[in-house]
């Protein structure tokens, strides 16, 4: 307390006592956020290590994909998930950003493929059924580079092939695309053995190119000399042989397909990875062999051609040996009618190689030899002719053949192609046989023999007349008389059979007198042998038998 103005007593302050600093201790209160820091930074570390590769696809249209919940899947195990999905700089595509498992890193390479899987029917097959209820995802398929990779380019549509199907790659090379489409089957005799994987059309806009898939072990049978033709539908072919129709299965016919058989002959080496081949329309077409010389030649024929062309065949003797070009018709070299001109391509190398002889061998020399060949063949009679190959569909063919009674034609060299002499046939020859016919038939006295004919039948009836009265008179007056005598040969029949009966007196007289005659046999060959043991009792008589 103070007193009046007197200042504080400071003796009565506490005085300060210092004592020694102590050394801290840690609180048990700081471990548990220096641990909490710790996992965390674990936890961290952990989930940086293990996340695995962001990479982006680029895709048409975004179809069925959605931030966070699309996955992406490697032969149906989930391996990433999409986290966003936007646009692309120019707003031409979407860009799709996805977060994929570390141990996908290796296989991000450059031929890595990608596509949304959805319900989709393809090549006659359905796909993506299971995504009607779970939603659309994307596929992955690996590739085989070794070069890494993070911006992909997906696919708009599922491919047939996929980087773990063992086989090989064929490009065919077609006018145009047909029936055919990705996934279309690939036929070896009649079995699926591949599909169609892809088809473009080419740059200059002249065909398209097809990329077919073979799988193992059925690529070995793909060779260099392999003839491919469009399978597609039903092939009906209506030529000089007839109607063929040819088809590979049911499923061709719908969705189309690709057949492919190898050439005849020597084995020829495989084929080799993505080796080019032509794609044929017919399997005809396809399995032509190539004809490396081409002799043109035209037929100037006066008869109509329907029936007759472009691809009909030349053939000799039932082998083919060329094929129609062109037709055309002009007026003929008098002025007053017209002719057809045909012209044919023939292939001598198909003669060479089925003659044994030499007689076309000659066909491959110079010109000048191969122009006397051609002479002497056409001066032995060698004629073009038109021939009906069937007669249910009207097909005409060229048929060359030797007609040694031909009258004498050579061959106009000087015509381009050169001309070959014809020969009337077919329905021409059998229209001018019947006309030379009906000529001679009317030539023929047909009123003259139709009066004889008509005086011919009446004396053959005034005849028939005098022989049914002749019948009538046999009837009654020679019948009776021959009934009669039938009756009297009856009654001495039956004499005859009662004479000859076993108990007729006849019968037993003959019995009686067989008897006495055998008797009297019997006695004559005991006389004669007494005779042969005796002779001498013809003059002395009979010994008497001693007892």
């Amino acid at each position: 307390m103070f007193e009046g103005s007197r200042g504080p007593d400071l003796t009565d302050i506490p005085s300060a006592v210092v004592r020694p600093k102590r050394r801290s201790s840690p609180q048990l209160i700081w471990l548990i956020p220096i641990v909490a820091v710790l996992i965390g930074g674990w936890l961290a570390v952990k989930s940086i290590l293990a996340k695995g590769p962001t990479i982006t696809i680029t895709f048409k249209t975004a179809d069925g994909l959605e931030a966070g919940k699309t996955k992406i899947k490697y032969k149906n195990i989930d391996i990433g998930e999409v986290k966003s999905v936007g646009f692309s700089k120019d707003l031409e595509n979407i860009v799709v950003t996805a977060e994929l498992d570390k141990g996908v890193t290796p296989h991000l390479v450059e031929d890595v493929r990608f596509w949304i899987v959805k319900p989709r029917i393809t090549g006659g097959q359905v796909t993506g059924i299971g995504t009607l209820f779970s939603g659309s995802y994307i596929e992955m398929d690996r590739g085989k580079s070794s070069t890494k990779r993070e911006h992909f380019e997906g696919l708009e549509v599922q491919p047939t092939v996929t980087g773990d199907m063992q086989g090989h790659h064929f490009i065919l090379h077609a006018e145009s695309t047909g029936s055919l489409e990705p996934g279309s089957p690939v036929y070896f005799r009649q079995e699926a053995v591949g599909s169609v994987e892809s088809h473009q059309l080419n740059q200059d806009g002249q065909g398209v190119t097809f990329k077919i898939f073979v799988n193992a072990p059925y690529d070995q049978y793909v060779r260099t000399n392999t003839r491919f033709w469009n399978a597609s539908g039903i092939d009906v072919t209506m030529d000089s042989a007839g109607i063929k129709v040819n088809t590979q299965s049911l499923a061709s016919i719908l969705i189309g397909g690709i057949a492919f058989e190898t050439l005849a002959g020597a084995p020829q080496p495989l084929a080799e990875e993505n080796q080019e081949f032509s794609l044929a329309e017919t399997r005809s077409e396809a399995m032509k062999r190539p004809d490396t010389l081409s002799l043109p030649f035209v037929f100037y024929f006066t008869q109509s051609l329907r029936g007759l062309s472009i691809g009909a065949t030349v053939e000799f003797r039932g082998i083919e040996i060329g094929e129609v070009k062109s037709m055309n018709v002009e007026m003929n070299e008098a002025g007053d009618g017209f002719r057809f001109p045909v012209t044919v391509a023939i292939y001598p190398m198909r003669l060479m190689a089925l003659s044994k002889g030499d007689q076309f061998s000659n066909l491959k020399q110079d010109e000048a030899s191969r122009r006397a060949r051609w002479d002497q063949m056409v001066h032995k009679g060698l004629r073009g002719q038109l021939k009906s190959g069937n007669l249910l569909t009207g097909q005409l063919y060229v048929n060359l053949e030797f007609f040694p009674d031909a009258p004498p034609a050579p061959i106009d060299w000087t015509n381009i192609p050169p001309a070959l002499p014809t020969m009337a046939g077919g329905l021409q020859a059998l229209e001018r046989s019947v006309a030379s016919i009906l000529a001679k038939v009317d030539k023929m006295p047909i009123e003259e023999i139709g009066t004889d004919l008509r005086q011919n039948l009446a004396s053959l009836n005034r005849t028939l007349i005098s022989a049914d009265k002749l019948v009538k008179r046999l009837d009654v007056e020679v019948t009776p008389e021959a009934k009669s005598t039938l009756e009297e040969a009856r009654k001495t029949l039956k004499t005859v059979e009662r004479t000859m009966a076993s108990d007729a007196p006849l019968q037993q007289d003959l019995r009686t007198s067989l008897r006495e005659l055998s008797r009297a046999a019997e006695s004559l060959r005991e006389l004669t042998d007494l005779l042969e043991r005796q002779p001498e009792s013809l003059l002395r008589g009979k010994k008497e038998s001693k007892r």
